[in-house]
């Protein structure tokens, strides 16, 4: 019998989150050992995962698949493609990385931060690869009580408000999730007989025309565009952005924001694909609204961390200009930037975090001239600034050309007026490190202290992966491709789509991937009704 790995790494943090809750509340200590270790070994499942994931294999991989509620056809299925893999693999790196930088902060109530935080890592793992709706909306819904327990316990000043505003914001968005999930299942059920929730089986099955389509893909893109955050959807974001502890402003950024992204690309497309095309310019619009939005309210903010919070809605709005593009190679730079995101921010936000610590504040106006007092934080700040702007070099500048250049062969205007985006990146980030960062230090940042060992442990490394996979990208785009590739032929497939990408020789994958892919979702569905035979 192989080896459950993906089950493992769903578990390991779900086990951890356990046995630090069992632990007595007197031995902090013992809780963050114990943290370092359960996420260490996720991470090394992750690693593992990545070592031995098969590029060039647009089906998913290490599939695990068990009955689950045979009764209403929801199994336990676990699998991973190129889109899904690198998410799982920024997730088992940041996590370690964001209790390290909690280190020297969360000194109270220990434990149970430690144990929200391996059960936030669960939740979000299981998010990523599960391929049941119903299951996947369980993990949807339970990341919601860690990260709003997180907010609420470590937050800053207005943390209450920004708990709860995200707590409405995504329970809205999880209604409709789950009320289109269900109806989708039902519908299903009344077309074939078989009431199953198996994405595989679902996106195989043709019923959903018209406007039952439109109006599911509308009720998942609620939740979705929610979580990205696409405007008009992202209000919610600044406020926990700023509130949230400094590892949970990691998270937030690195993972949980890109799951919104993830899931258009998981199920929209693949369950609604006329809807997909039909509706593209709409998100399109939306996209490059919250490119240039984003970017001109990030240039108006005087909290450091708000700045980076806004610079989040503009690098979403690139994420969804790539995905509606509709093409190879804009959804190839979407993905990419979800990787590259998670690095670049995830560091600012890191460095942000430790200014607070030293300052107890995040007022540009009352900084200035830290480029005497913390040359090597500045230094930090300068290479995360650059590589977030998306410099030619870092892996920011691949991600954000692949999308516009989808977006160019989509239509011209959006990648036009998403080019300014660009531009203005370099205002939003460059005035407010002149301000914090230029001119002479006195008061308390004239006595700020250097990053430490520990400091410079944790941020260190996401700038070198951004640097590396920003100078060689070609071991990321190999294992994103075909997924990609996969979503391209589906509208070909099923809708009236070309792809403007003619010169791709696809038409052979396609036969390859559909084969393989009917054959999956027969062997689901056949299983779907045998569990209905039983019942």
């Amino acid at each position: 019998m192989d080896f459950p790995l993906l089950l493992a790494i769903i578990a390991t943090p779900a086990l951890g989150a356990v046995v630090v809750a069992l632990l007595p509340a007197d031995r902090p200590e013992i809780a963050k050992a114990l943290g370092y270790v359960f996420t260490a070994a996720t991470a090394g499942l992750c690693l593992y995962l990545l070592w031995h994931f098969q590029a060039g294999d647009a089906r998913f991989q290490f599939v695990y698949d068990k009955p689950w509620i045979p009764g209403l056809g929801v199994r336990f299925t676990l699998g991973v493609d190129g889109i899904s893999l690198f998410m799982v693999v920024v997730t088992g790196l940041l996590f370690p990385l964001g209790l390290l930088a909690s280190e020297k902060y969360i000194t109270h109530r220990v434990k149970a931060y430690v144990a929200w935080f391996l059960l936030l890592e669960m939740a979000i793992m299981g998010i990523f690869l599960t391929l049941d709706l119903i299951a996947f909306f369980i993990f949807w819904e339970l990341l919601l009580v860690p990260m709003f327990f997180l907010i609420l316990g470590w937050g800053s000043e207005n943390r209450r408000y920004a708990a709860m505003k995200f707590f409405i914001y995504t329970g809205v968005g999880s209604a409709l999730l789950l009320a289109s999930t269900l109806v989708l299942g039902f519908l299903h059920q009344a077309d074939t007989g078989v009431l199953t929730f198996d994405y595989r089986a679902l996106a195989e099955w043709n019923g959903l025309t018209g406007t039952a389509e439109v109006l599911l893909f509308l009720g998942f893109m609620a939740a979705f565009a929610i979580k990205a955050p696409l405007f008009p959807f992202h209000t919610w974001l600044p406020d926990v952005h700023t509130e949230a502890p400094t590892a949970g402003s990691v998270v937030l950024a690195g993972v949980i924001i890109k799951m919104g992204a993830y899931g258009f690309v998981r199920f929209s497309f693949e369950l609604f694909p006329q809807a997909s095309v039909d509706l593209a310019p709409l998100l399109l619009v939306l996209a490059v609204i919250g490119i240039l939005y984003g970017a001109i309210v990030a240039a108006m903010q005087t909290d450091l961390k708000r700045v980076i919070a806004y610079s989040s809605v503009a690098h979403m709005g690139f994420v969804i200009l790539g995905i509606f593009s509709l093409t190879v190679i804009g959804i190839d730079g979407a993905v990419f930037t979800m990787v590259s995101h998670p690095l670049t921010t995830g560091a600012l936000f890191l460095l942000v975090g430790m200014i607070y610590e030293r300052l107890h504040t995040r007022e540009i106006g009352e900084m200035g001239g830290m480029w005497n007092s913390v040359p090597v934080l500045t230094g930090l700040f300068i290479v995360a600034m650059f590589a977030g702007i998306g410099l030619p070099g870092f892996s920011g500048f691949i991600g954000e050309f692949l999308s516009l250049a989808g977006a160019f062969l989509y239509d011209r205007p959006y990648a036009i007026v998403a080019t300014f985006g660009v531009i203005f990146a370099a205002v939003y980030m460059l005035w407010p490190f002149k301000r914090a960062f230029a001119g002479k230090a006195s008061g308390a940042v004239a006595a700020m202290k250097d990053l430490s060992v520990r400091e410079l442990v944790v941020v260190v490394p996401l700038l070198l992966a951004s640097l590396f996979i920003g100078i060689y990208p070609k071991p990321v785009l190999d294992r994103i491709e075909p997924a990609s590739e996969r979503a391209v032929l589906n509208f070909e497939r099923k809708t009236d789509y070309r792809s403007p990408e003619d010169s791709l020789d696809r038409r052979k994958t396609l036969r390859e991937v559909e084969r393989a892919e009917k054959a999956e979702a027969k062997r689901a569905a056949g299983e779907a009704a045998h569990g209905e035979g039983e019942k």
